[in-house]
């Protein structure tokens, strides 16, 4: 596949969904994308972009990448839209680049690759920002063959990438990955916090912080919203929280205790309940301030 006049279809059109739709822009190819919201169908019109009325109209892409918010919307998108609108034995590519249930991913791969879609799991790791920079990494599960046949998209959208495996381990390695990464976010709002309650300026300290041996790139996305409280988002609380709950969901299943998630769990579910769902994760570092009790006796 080459960019001149190849089109690609977006469906979702989020914080991620927008992001990969300019990329995909930017690198040449056509861009039809579709939201159920009618303000992100118009700020993609406006971008250059053209969009959809109808999922029907996307099934006529020459690709499509799913940016939606949850499984069961990979579920229904697929199944009761795209697939019969191509029809059997289309051989058309979807790349599905939602953070999903794994085993429910590996089954709707076994229901539609026999009906001729060529599907991949595409998750990323990294904020909006990252991805909007080319930072993100994807992490492929999937036929090698589909992916080699769509590599300028995922060359376009994802420079760095791996592939990890069939398709279902494209989305456990992104949540494995997640449940560290959301560990180094929780472990930085509360070393912020600390340093501040013990009268350091949370900004030099940072400084201090990111030299030392504790540093992690979280420290570069996400201190600075913390400390300035700007949760403008780049990854909602909300979708975060539906991450943990993916990877609690999984531990469960393998009978794997996990007693720091359930921690992070607990926090964003705080969030959630202060009515922080829809800002950026960094927002954790408020529940953390919120958490103040009395003094333990000498």
């Amino acid at each position: 596949m080459t960019n001149g006049k190849q089109r690609i279809g977006v469906v979702g059109l989020g914080l991620m969904g927008e992001v990969l739709a300019g990329r995909l822009m930017a690198a040449g190819f056509g861009m039809l994308g579709y939201d159920i919201d009618p303000a992100k169908n118009a700020s993609l019109v406006q971008r250059g972009g053209q969009a959809a009325t109808a999922l029907s109209e996307v099934a006529r892409c020459d690709a499509i990448v799913l940016a939606v918010f949850s499984t069961e919307q990979v579920e229904e998108v697929v199944e009761k839209e795209l697939l019969p609108a191509l029809g059997p034995g289309s051989g058309k590519i979807v790349l599905c680049t939602s953070t999903c249930d794994p085993d429910k991913i590996a089954a709707l791969g076994e229901r539609i690759v026999p009906q001729g879609i060529r599907f991949l799991e595409t998750p990323v790791s990294g904020t909006s920002e990252q991805v909007r920079r080319g930072e993100g990494v994807g992490m492929i599960g999937g036929d090698p063959q589909t992916a080699a046949a769509i590599a300028p998209v995922l060359d376009a959208v994802f420079p760095r990438r791996f592939h990890i495996g069939k398709i279902g381990d494209g989305g456990r390695a992104k949540l494995a990955v997640n449940l560290i990464l959301g560990l180094n976010r929780l472990a930085l709002a509360e070393g912020l916090v600390f340093a501040a309650r013990l009268g350091l300026d949370p900004k030099a300290f940072l400084e201090v912080a990111r030299t030392s041996a504790a540093y992690s790139q979280v420290m570069d996305t996400k201190a600075l919203k913390m400390i300035d409280r700007d949760f403008a988002p780049e990854g909602r609380v909300r979708q975060t929280l539906k991450d943990v709950h993916l990877m609690l969901d999984q531990a469960q299943r393998l009978g794997q205790q996990l007693p720091l998630l359930n921690v992070n769990a607990d926090v964003l579910e705080a969030c959630v309940r202060a009515g922080e769902g829809d800002r950026d994760n960094s927002a954790v570092i408020e529940e953390i301030r919120r958490r103040t009790g009395k003094r333990r006796a000498p």
